[in-house]
Formats: structure tokens, sequence, C-alpha cells
């Protein structure tokens, strides 16, 4: 079992189930609420994963023991898996557990602006960030693609009876695709993102499970990230190599000294290197200042669009 937090927090909802004489829910519906209810301020995410372990757990209890009513089979399962509040417990400190062993260590901090300014690359989400943006042509173009030839396609087709089963498909790989985005977002930008897909019971009737994509909300903002991630990671590519590639080339403005014939800095008729070779060394300066300056604006864009992806892409669940 594997529980995650993070530092957003929503709250959820404040009715409470049913508890059959034992105290404990007497429905796998009942059960999920509790459990859900306990875990009132947590992360949306871990909240997520939370609920589709339990159901998972509960659900597959249930087919392993056909004879049992859904009651009998949660006080069975209590000493092992624990009451739903027990069960919030354990995700909770498991979360901790897990941020503390992979958080890297912070870096020391800085009073003058200063060691501030070039503190930023000691931050290693920084460098995370910076490879996201130049990420995000390729996935964005990926995305966009794919949301738009498969609602395309699957809208003009709705006419015929391949038409359902195709759109379905397509509603079940908008979410596959928000969880592949969720891991990436959360390795290289630092943002708690959900680990399981939202649990879809196998016994419900398919027309309302089909139902339930559509009344989703998360299915349509869902596409409505993957529609941005072409323009946002089109601007992000542009901004990020545009600031690398002329902070690098101002950087190495101070190798016209030596080889004057090879790196020449030019504006329009003026060459610098040979009419003002005094202000190499003020170039190369601001070239080094332009690339601290770069790992800022990644950082500052990782953490915006770490806060987009989070809104975008993950759901608080409501059972």
């Amino acid at each position: 079992m594997s529980a995650l937090a993070n530092e957003h927090a929503t709250p959820g909802p404040q009715a409470g189930p049913s508890p059959d004489k034992s105290g404990l829910p007497a429905t796998i519906p009942e059960y999920l609420a509790a459990l859900r209810a306990a875990l009132t301020d947590a992360d949306p995410a871990m909240i997520q994963d939370a609920l589709y372990d339990a159901e998972d757990y509960l659900r597959s209890e249930m087919a392993a023991q056909p004879g049992k009513s859904e009651a009998e089979v949660i006080a069975e399962v209590a000493g092992s898996y624990g009451a739903p509040d027990e069960v919030a417990d354990i995700y909770r400190q498991a979360e901790v557990t897990v941020n503390r062993a992979l958080r890297t260590p912070a870096p020391p901090k800085r009073t003058s602006w200063v060691g501030r300014f070039f503190g930023i690359a000691a931050d290693p989400h920084t460098y995370g960030a910076l490879f996201y943006m130049l990420l995000s042509l390729g996935t964005g173009i990926v995305y966009f693609t794919w949301t738009v030839v498969g609602l395309s396609l699957s809208l003009g087709l709705l006419i015929l009876i391949v038409g359902v089963p195709l759109l379905l498909l397509f509603l079940a790989s908008t979410r596959l695709l928000s969880l592949v985005e969720g891991r990436i977002v959360e390795t290289l930008l630092g943002v708690r993102m959900p680990r399981r897909p939202l649990y879809s019971q196998r016994d419900k009737p398919w027309l309302k499970r089909i139902g339930e994509m559509f009344t989703d909300g998360r299915t349509w903002t869902t596409m409505l990230y993957f529609l941005l991630m072409l323009p946002l990671g089109t601007a992000y590519f542009s901004i990020a190599v545009t600031l690398l590639a002329t902070g690098v080339g101002l950087s190495a403005a101070v190798l016209g000294f030596f080889f004057p014939d090879r790196f020449n800095i030019m504006f329009v008729d003026w060459n610098v290197t040979t009419d003002a070779p005094w202000m190499l060394p003020l170039w190369t300066a601001a070239g080094i200042v332009l690339l601290f300056a770069t790992l800022h604006v990644a950082r500052a864009i990782g953490r915006l669009h770490g806060w987009l992806a989070k809104h975008l892409l993950v759901r608080d669940p409501v059972v």
C-alpha cells in the first residue's frame, strides 16, 4: 500500500458514513466515504491514491468471498487492512516518510540578494523545471495532436456504431496520458500528482460507467490541459532556448581576445570584438548573469505550470 501527500489541501465532504453495530461502515461506498472524510485536509492526489487502493482491495476481497455481504467482508478485513481512520493515518505517516526520504537537502539560506540570486544554482528543482521547458514542446505536440484527432474522429463517427467504442477508447486514453503527464510533472517539477487512476468499479452497469466518464469534470479539464500544452510548450521551449543560447553566447565573449576571427559580437555594423575589445569581459559577465536569470525564470515557470497541472489534472475524489 502506497501513501502520498503534498502541501496543497482541499477540504472534502463533512457527511459521515452509516456505521454498523461494530462501528465499521456496512458497505464499500460508506467505507470510502469515511476514508475520504478522514483525509479531509490531505492532498487531493494522495486522496485519489488512497481511495483507489482501498476500493481495489475491498472489491477484490468481495470477489474472493462471493457468499458474504459487504459488511461481513469489511469486518473481516478491518483487522488486516484497517478501519478508515486507521488507513488514513497510515497514508499520512507513509507520505511524510516518503517525502523525507526523497527530499533533496535544502540549500543554505542566504540573506543577501546576491546570494539568493546566484544560489538558485543549488536548487535541484530548477534544473528539472528547465528540462521540462525543453521537453514540453515534444509532449505538447503529442498531447495536442492526440486530443484534436481523437476527439474530432470520435465525434465524427458517432453516427456509426463504431463511433461509440472509439469515443470511449479515446476518453480512456486521455486518463492514461494524464497519469503519464502527472509522473513527468512530479518528477521534474516536484509537484505531488496521483499515482493511481480513478477507480472504476468493474461490476457497475456499463451505461453508468460511460455516463460517469462524461460527467466527470476532470475528463474535460484534462483535454483542456492537453490543448493548452501546445502553445505553452512552444512558449516554454522558445524561452528556454533563447535565453540559454544568448547567455552562453555572451558568456563566451571573452574568447574574442584569443580568437578574434571566430568569436565576434556584432551589433548591426559594430563589431565589439575589434572596435571595443575592452567591453568583452563586460559582455561575458552579462552572459553569466543572464544564465542565472534563466534559472530563476525556469523555476518560476515550473511552479506556475505545476499549479496549472494540479488544478486541471487532479480531481478531489468525492465518494
